[in-house]
């Protein structure tokens, strides 16, 4: 049986080639997937080690604990076996470069403690030029950011932190592995200890941890117990191994590794399509084959052994094949998703890593064996004298009860969808079931679509394109599955862009509603806005209002808690900053009393407040905890406005300690434009936005523009692997085809002709299959944003008409190699030759 496995398998290597391709192009994702994971998890672990070479034991709080502090380092330096006991601060600094922007990503750029030895060396940053910082003017970077910046030691330099920008001296560069900046090319900005306390200890006098280096002939573990022992409740010690342990099971490592296995799972199913036309097309041509195993004894087992057999054959093959190229699609993940400008944080793919190996031959050999299975089935099936016709036509009652379960299935996808508007786990559902239904339902369909298109192509392409429909007609099954696997495809890619156009409509409308007067200052991610900020942009020309924003939470009587916009009262009254409604009151009472807050309409019926009933209780911390100081206020106005300035104002003088997050200034009339960009050249801060209503709306809808260009990117391989079916149906089809291509060319048609007739047969195939794609990923899109508050559907119909365009194109590149080798072969020996 293995002989004659072997010698089918070589006999119709070329008819095994895309499917095997197929197959390959998923194995290399899965593995290059589950490579790149691991290499991600060592490298995280080997960045974990480099980065604090110094760490045996890490002191740190436990769940709201406090942060240790000086005293506490102290008696931990003084234990039995600590050779030191550093304290760790750390906080968001961002270098400027020398054109004015920032050097890195905001959320990986860091300010961190220079803790400096008797030799005046750090082995955390060691330095490759210059010293370290020694005083409040000075800093130190690491080589890579120096580098990008285009600064060199004893340079003026200037730093962004806690929202001021600084104008400092760089006195050294040194080298630094990060796990938080180095993947993404970050910063790390070193302070001399005074200062770094001054900017990020997280209560004076305290440390966000206190790493413990131990003495020779100490284990870290005896050294975490002896910590342990003199520890106040709310912190706890850490090995270096848990540490290590941490790192290298990061959640976001752990998701971008799912991410990028479900995407290599679709490109996998595709693959199922490809792989099942191949042997259904194959099973009819070696009918009489099946038929002579059948009659000289073989059992409709052995028949489906051997079928089963071959499609192991090809999927091992291609398993190897496909190990291979993913030890390269893991280096090219790493190239995409690690650093472009500094060390990565991944390690060197293994290429015999046990996991991914023994995932890969599972995968290839497992999966293409069960896609194979029913067209295995059925070639079992068929009686040894039926198997001898030289055509075997589909039994119209399975087609009959197959298009009975597919409007079911199709009707309950669309009943799910609508009643999952918003609600993602049941979309998760409907999708698939729409998709199963629509594929299901696609023979019937290329039998309506052909019929409505016969008159039209006729027109346009003559008798060829008679021709190319009624070949898509006669074997209405083949359709469906060719069309199937582009079917999933676009409607995947459908899904992605009406959803997130959908979403960017929605967040620039929003974004543009929020903004509740002419411009706004906010701060880039990660970064924070200083408080002397909304005074500087008061002293400018053509202001006519301005304030801070802040937030303050307080803790009402009944338990509840409300979140209020603290600003500046002489800004807000007589509408000077924004247009607020005013219903009851003042709100220039704000600033001419010393107990005053101001609610909305909605905020007051809720509570069933009233003009000058007082509200009480207590400050709410940033972390949502009820101890701050007791407030009483009085209700001076009731009032409507954005949503910004809501649901409750209170004045600058009622709170402090909460940082800034906005600034909101209002222009004189006509100087909107000139405003901003006199802001812009009066800050010189590049971690601060300066943004109008159109600015806000544009940002907002800008973001969603790299999530889509990655989206895009992981799903044109699944949409390569369609294109590889489509290739594979025609190449088969002409393989069948022989004496009637032959009979063709004898009758008059030319060589042209028969590749015309072939162009339009996929073109035709892949529009239908892109035609149901696009209808049920656009459903899918839509109503996974129309659950949402206030969400703007925006279907993009360029894109949609472009995509369906695209599975034109396919079609035509699809037939191009069977177009050629059909018009290739000779008259006579097509029409004397044997099929298959």
């Amino acid at each position: 049986m293995l002989r004659t496995v072997v010698r089918s398998v070589l006999r119709d290597r070329r008819r095994f080639l895309l499917p095997a391709l197929a197959v390959l192009i998923g194995v290399a994702c899965v593995s290059g997937s589950l490579l790149y994971t691991e290499s991600l998890a060592r490298g995280a672990e080997q960045l974990q080690r480099a980065s604090r070479p110094d760490v045996s034991v890490e002191v740190r709080p436990t769940g709201s604990g406090l942060a240790p502090d000086e005293a506490l380092r102290r008696r931990l330096a003084a234990l039995p076996g600590v050779a030191a006991a550093r304290g760790t601060l750390r906080g968001r600094a961002f270098l400027v470069a020398r054109d004015g922007t920032l050097v890195g990503p905001p959320s990986a750029d860091v300010g961190v403690n220079f803790v400096p030895d008797a030799h005046g060396a750090d082995p955390r940053y060691p330095m490759t030029r210059g010293r370290g910082p020694q005083g409040p003017g000075e800093i130190a970077v690491d080589r890579w950011s120096a580098e990008r910046a285009g600064h060199r030691v004893g340079d003026r330099v200037r730093v962004v932190v806690a929202g001021e920008v600084r104008s400092v001296r760089l006195t050294g560069v040194f080298t630094v592995y990060d796990p938080a900046t180095a993947p993404v090319g970050g910063t790390v900005t070193a302070f001399d200890g005074a200062t770094a306390r001054t900017l990020f200890a997280p209560a004076p006098g305290r440390y966000e941890s206190v790493t413990l280096t131990a003495a020779p002939g100490t284990s870290a573990q005896a050294l975490a117990q002896r910590a342990s022992r003199i520890l106040p409740r709310g912190l706890g010690a850490a090995t270096r191994a848990e540490l290590d342990r941490e790192a290298a099971a990061a959640p976001d490592q752990e998701k971008l590794g799912t991410l990028l296995l479900l995407f290599a799972g679709i490109a996998l199913f595709v693959s199922a399509f490809l792989v099942s036309n191949t042997f259904t097309m194959l099973s009819a041509v070696r009918a009489r084959e099946h038929a002579l195993l059948r009659a000289v004894g073989a059992s409709r087992r052995r028949v489906l052994g051997t079928v089963l057999a071959e499609a192991a054959v090809v999927g091992a093959v291609a398993a190897v094949a496909g190990y291979a190229l993913g030890v390269g699609v893991a280096t090219l993940l790493d190239t995409l998703f690690g650093a472009a400008v500094a060390p990565g944080g991944t390690a060197v793919p293994a290429p015999l890593s046990p996991l991914p190996l023994l995932t890969a031959l599972c995968v290839g050999v497992g999966f293409t064996a069960a896609a194979a299975y029913v067209p295995a089935l059925r070639a079992s099936a068929v009686a040894p004298v039926a198997a001898l016709r030289t055509h075997l036509p589909t039994p119209a009652v399975a087609l009959r009860r197959r298009n009975r379960t597919g409007l079911a299935v199709t009707v309950a996808g669309a009943l799910l969808m609508a009643a999952g508007e918003g609600d993602l786990g049941v979309l998760s559902l409907a999708t698939p079931v729409l998709l199963a239904g629509l594929i299901l339902l696609t023979p019937q369909l290329a039998r309506a679509v052909t019929r409505a298109l016969r008159a039209p192509v006729r027109r346009l392409t003559g008798v060829r394109g008679t021709l190319a429909l009624a070949n898509a007609r006669r074997d209405p099954r083949r359709t469906a599955a060719t069309a199937g696997a582009l079917t999933v495809c676009v409607a995947l890619v459908s899904a992605v862009t009406v959803a997130l156009s959908s979403l960017s409509a929605t967040a620039g409308r929003q974004a543009e509603a929020a903004m509740p007067t002419d411009l706004r200052i906010t701060a880039v991610d990660f970064a924070t806005i200083g408080p002397h900020t909304a005074a500087r942009v008061a002293r400018l020309p053509h202001v006519a209002a301005v304030s801070a924003v802040r937030e303050a939470g307080i803790r009402l009587r009944d338990g509840s808690d409300l979140w209020t916009t603290v600003v500046d009262p002489r800004a807000v009254g007589r509408g000077r900053l924004a247009d607020l409604t005013v219903h009851a009151g003042d709100l220039d009472e704000l600033a001419d009393r010393a107990d005053g807050i101001a609610v909305t309409r909605d905020l007051a019926e809720e509570h069933g407040w009233r003009l000058g009933d007082r509200i009480d209780g207590r400050r709410l911390s940033d972390e949502g905890a009820a101890d701050g100081p007791a407030l009483d206020r009085r209700i001076v106005a009731i009032y409507d406005g954005p949503e910004a300035l809501g649901p409750a104002l209170l004045p600058e003088n009622a709170v402090a300690g909460s940082g800034v997050t906005s600034v909101l200034v209002r222009a004189e009339p006509g100087h909107t434009s000139a405003l901003k960009e006199e802001i812009r050249r009066a800050l010189r801060n590049p971690v601060l936005l300066v943004e109008d209503r159109a600015d806000a709306a544009r940002d907002a809808e800008s973001g969603f523009g790299p999530l889509l260009s990655v989206l895009y990117a992981m799903l044109s391989v699944t949409v390569a692997v369609a294109a590889l079916g489509v290739a594979n149906t025609m190449g088969m089809a002409v393989f069948e085809r022989v004496r009637e291509i032959g009979l063709l060319r004898a009758v008059g048609l030319d060589r042209a002709g028969v590749r015309s007739m072939l162009r339009v047969e996929a073109v035709v195939v892949s529009a239908l299959g892109a035609g149901l794609g696009i209808l049920a990923g656009g459903a899918a899109g839509v109503a996974a944003v129309a659950g949402q508050h206030g969400a703007v559907i925006s279907v993009p119909w360029a894109a949609l008409l472009a995509l369906f365009a695209g599975a034109g194109a396919v079609g035509v590149l699809a037939a191009l190699g069977p177009g050629v080798r059909a018009a290739a072969v000779p008259v006579t020996r097509a029409v004397g030759g044997e099929v298959g």
